[in-house]
């Protein structure tokens, strides 16, 4: 990746990825919480924000025109379109990330995980499993964010997405939160 200067730094990407509703940004948070030095990568989406929703926290809010913008220049490590909404990694701010030799944490999906694996050989991938397809379902349709359409669409998608697990690097099963925690924590710091 051009601009990422690795030779004298000892900065870790953790790319961690999961099915919508799988909780991996419950487990994020937890993580960013507790340990404020870590870097997150916010992701720039075309998505409408959802309750809870920070502009430039949680993403960055962007149209389609400005996204395929930063498709032509470049600007993204990676990107993808899931569930009809563009979403991508900008590029300016791992490379800064990395430079300044300050460890990361990217919540991407498993299209995208797979292309910055295959760009940065290095970070760690991380995927983050629901204990069950039925709880899974439950929690798609307990967050109250989503009609039952793109719930419907959320899950289809999400069972591709789950033969891809056995390509990452971990895998944690979300069944109890804090023991979820405490594997994430011992895969970010080991």
């Amino acid at each position: 990746m051009s601009g990422v200067d690795t030779s004298n730094n000892t900065a870790k990407l953790f790319i961690i990825s999961s099915v919508a509703g799988g909780g991996k940004s419950t487990l994020i948070a937890m993580l960013l919480k507790k340990y404020p030095f870590l870097k997150f990568s916010v992701s720039c989406t075309t998505r409408k924000p959802r309750k809870g929703d920070i502009l430039g926290v949680t993403y960055d809010f962007i149209t389609v025109e400005e996204f395929e913008k930063g498709i032509d220049q470049d600007e993204f490590l990676e990107w993808a379109k899931v569930h009809d909404n563009f979403y991508g990694t900008p590029r300016k701010y791992i490379e800064s990330a990395i430079n300044n030799n300050e460890n990361i944490i990217l919540d991407i999906d498993v299209q995208g995980a797979r292309i910055v694996k295959e760009k940065l050989p290095n970070s760690k991938s991380i995927f983050i499993l629901p204990p069950s397809e039925d709880v899974w379902i439950q929690r798609l349709i307990g967050r109250g964010s989503d009609d039952m359409e793109s719930i419907q669409k959320r899950i289809e998608n999400g069972r591709k997405e789950l033969l891809e697990k056995e390509k990452f690097d971990y895998q944690i099963i979300n069944d109890k939160l804090e023991q979820s925690f405490e594997d994430l924590e011992r895969i970010i710091f080991n």
